[in-house]
């Protein structure tokens, strides 16, 4: 018997592509539940070759349904998994809420799949699992060969991310604002703080007391509770007029040597990266190749002679793909195949 998995958030731009992904992949899925609120009641939302119509998350019986995929805003996660896991339904929940809770996983399956046996292990587990912010999830992929190699002591990431990572809002705002310079209109900032076409901008989600953003925070917490707390992190942020991918620069300090050419056959050999480093025009990974693969992509990678131990990458992902839908499928995939069964539907 297969799978009841309900999509919350359905009709959004990460919920889309959950569902995409999870006719690509094939999940064992005997029913998908497109949930949404009251607004997009009916709306039909492709899944397959099949179109579910939205159904409202407000009046749904989570009885019976084994996986509940939350892409729908913190707000709704915070009210809503509580109620969801209460039911006997695993949540697996997209926004930042959950992340930092002590008792709630923060997954991402290449890195620390593991900690999934402990959960599943548990007999008073609370049924919410985390996702990554997509700044994270990408970064962590492409270091976890490398810390288990060589022992990072510091890293330092500057991201350039996509206007998809503000939702359909922010795609929306770069279109028309690009449209519009071609005609001469005046690029009218509204859900960026400043106009984003031909632009870039160095603030993403709110300013904190130390100077960082909540964006930048964001990595610093999550790389240290996915993949080791004792590795120092800085970050800065900035939004980019691209429609899909983010992009990072990153720089990293080892406890032990490692050299690029190490660095890079062990990247190759890592699960869900692909390195193309060709040190030649067009030698590299660019947000454009990367849209609708399911890899992070690392290049540029070259050692940083400022530093005793030190390497320099270009990490690069879809973020509407690893960054947020594929990586909550990966971890429902995860469970299944650590033992989890589908319940019999009430």
């Amino acid at each position: 018997m297969g799978y009841r998995v309900a999509v919350v958030g359905a009709t959004g731009n990460v919920g889309r592509e959950v569902l995409n992904i999870l006719a690509e992949r094939k999940f064992p899925a005997d029913e998908v539940i497109a949930l949404a609120s009251s607004k997009s009641i009916g709306r039909e939302i492709s899944y397959g070759d099949k179109i579910l119509k939205a159904k409202n998350l407000d009046d749904f019986d989570f009885k019976g349904v084994d996986f509940a995929i939350m892409s729908a805003g913190g707000a709704i996660s915070r009210d809503w998994a509580p109620k969801i896991a209460n039911s006997g339904c695993i949540v697996i929940d997209n926004s930042s809420y959950w992340r930092y809770h002590s008792d709630v996983p923060l997954v991402v399956p290449e890195v620390n799949g593991h900690v999934l046996d402990r959960w599943l292990a548990d007999p008073k587990r609370g049924n919410i699992i985390a996702n990554p912010n997509c700044s994270t999830a990408q970064l962590v992929v492409a270091l976890k060969p490398l810390h288990d190699a060589a022992r990072i002591k510091r890293v330092v990431v500057s991201t350039y991310q996509s206007v998809s990572g503000a939702g359909k809002e922010g795609v929306d705002e770069l279109w028309n604002q690009t449209k519009g310079i071609f005609v001469n209109d005046t690029a009218t900032p509204g859900k960026f703080p400043k106009q984003i076409a031909f632009n870039v901008i160095p603030h993403i989600d709110v300013f904190m007391e130390d100077g960082y953003t909540k964006e930048e925070w964001k990595v610093l917490a999550e790389t240290k509770k996915i993949l080791d707390p004792k590795i120092k992190v800085t970050c800065t942020a900035v939004r980019v007029p691209v429609f899909v991918g983010h992009s990072e620069a990153v720089n990293i300090e080892f406890e032990n040597p490692i050299s690029a050419d190490e660095a890079r056959d062990l990247l190759r050999d890592a699960p869900g990266i692909s390195v193309l480093d060709k040190r030649e025009p067009g030698g590299y990974a660019t947000p454009v190749e990367t849209v609708g693969e399911y890899d992070t992509f690392v290049s540029r990678i070259r050692e940083d002679n400022t530093v005793e131990n030190g390497l320099v990458m270009w990490v690069v992902s879809d973020n509407l793909r690893k960054g947020a839908a594929l990586n909550t499928i990966q971890i429902a995939e995860e469970l299944i195949a650590r033992g989890l069964k589908a319940r019999l539907a009430a």
